[in-house]
């Protein structure tokens, strides 16, 4: 869904979408939509403002991903609000550094007559994610040695170390 500029200029612009798997590319970043994403708000354009637009809204979406640490399949629920600040690119100053406060860091940037509400609920749904996606707290991993889950049977093989980089540090003596 496109969301229009000129039209914000008459009205705010309410969306309530269901985007199914597959609408909203996340190729490349090894994680799958498993459920619709739906995402309800309004888009509208600040009075007095150069351009500048304000989205607010909430999506709800399960996406899912391989374990990092025993590949099985890691689910996450996403179920959040988001309210976003976009102004023009033409407004950025094209050939001189300018500095921003800690406020402005928040804005993003928008070319042509709008912005496209998938863009924006791709960027948010990426943001919450974890950084390391386990299947749960508590998991295992796989062995090293044997290759087995071990959240799914136990395996008795011992992980020796053949090197020991520190062994000539922990031989010397401290005066």
């Amino acid at each position: 869904m496109f969301l229009s500029v000129k039209e914000m200029e008459l009205r705010k612009v309410r969306f309530d979408e269901a985007l199914q798997p597959g609408q909203i590319d996340f190729s490349g970043e090894e994680i799958e939509q498993s459920s619709p994403l739906k995402a309800a708000g309004v888009a509208e354009l600040l009075p007095g403002s150069d351009g500048e637009v304000r989205i607010q809204g909430r999506y709800a979406v399960e996406m899912t991903a391989d374990c990092d640490r025993c590949l099985g399949t890691a689910r996450f629920p996403l179920n959040a609000g988001f309210d976003l600040y976009y102004r023009p690119v033409s407004v950025i100053a094209k050939e001189e550094e300018v500095g921003i406060d800690e406020g402005e860091a928040e804005i993003g940037f928008y070319e042509g007559g709008g912005l496209e509400l998938e863009d924006i609920l791709r960027e948010q749904v990426l943001l919450a994610l974890p950084m390391q996606r386990v299947c749960s707290e508590g998991c295992q991993g796989i062995c090293p040695v044997c290759g087995r889950n071990r959240n799914e049977a136990r395996c008795d093989c011992r992980v020796e170390s053949t090197s020991d980089r520190w062994e000539a540090l922990r031989k010397l003596e401290i005066h």
